[in-house]
């Protein structure tokens, strides 16, 4: 067993939420984060990517086969059940993931480390591009939180969705401050100022 206090992968902790309801096989996992629209959180892109989480957790004991389910054509399925040691890793992890903010490493604020090797003008016109794809996930964010309150869903059901509203505001904000600032000239720089001026290894 694993005594990591985060998980290996955001994936690895909806899966055991998932078998916390009840023990299920992969297939019905993959739907149910699909339909739940938890795909939004969780990368489950490639097709392999919940089973090779699935046998992960197996490894490490925190999943175990409830049963084997004869099929009508090809491999019987495989139910899966959470184990005592997987309930008491998820409730570490997500003790962990909702108390301390992660060491996250994500593509945006590494390519801003690095973005002074690029004109200013090139950044302007990249970042104007991302402000119009984020004003597209707000719009759509905006609807899906206008027709979930029509629904009647329980907030606690949506605070990831609050949460992607609140972000993705906030980013947008940013980026078009920074753009503005580009276009104004507040913010430049010379480029090869920049790589002249890197301290000698």
């Amino acid at each position: 067993m694993t005594q990591d206090s985060r998980p290996r992968s955001p994936l690895a902790m909806v899966l055991l939420a998932l078998l916390a309801e009840e023990p299920m096989h992969a297939y019905r996992m993959q739907r149910l984060i699909k339909s739940r629209r938890k795909d939004d959180v969780v990368n489950v892109a490639r097709s392999n990517s919940v089973y090779q989480s699935i046998e992960r957790l197996l490894r490490d004991g925190l999943i175990e086969v409830h049963e084997k389910l004869a099929a009508d054509a090809g491999p019987a399925r495989i139910v899966y059940a959470l184990t005592p040691d997987g309930s008491a890793a998820l409730r570490r992890w997500m003790d962990a993931a909702l108390a301390t903010p992660a060491r996250e490493f994500p593509e945006f604020r590494a390519v801003l480390a690095v973005v002074a090797i690029t004109g200013p003008d090139l950044v302007r016109d990249r970042l104007a591009e991302r402000a119009t794809a984020l004003e597209a996930t707000l719009a759509a964010a905006e609807r899906e939180a206008a027709d979930a309150q029509e629904w009647g869903l329980p907030r606690v059901l949506l605070l990831e969705h609050e949460h992607l509203l609140v972000t993705t505001r906030a980013e947008l904000d940013w980026v078009r401050g920074v753009v503005a600032d580009l276009r104004s000239g507040e913010l430049t720089w010379d480029t090869q100022e920049m790589l002249d001026s890197r301290p000698p290894v």
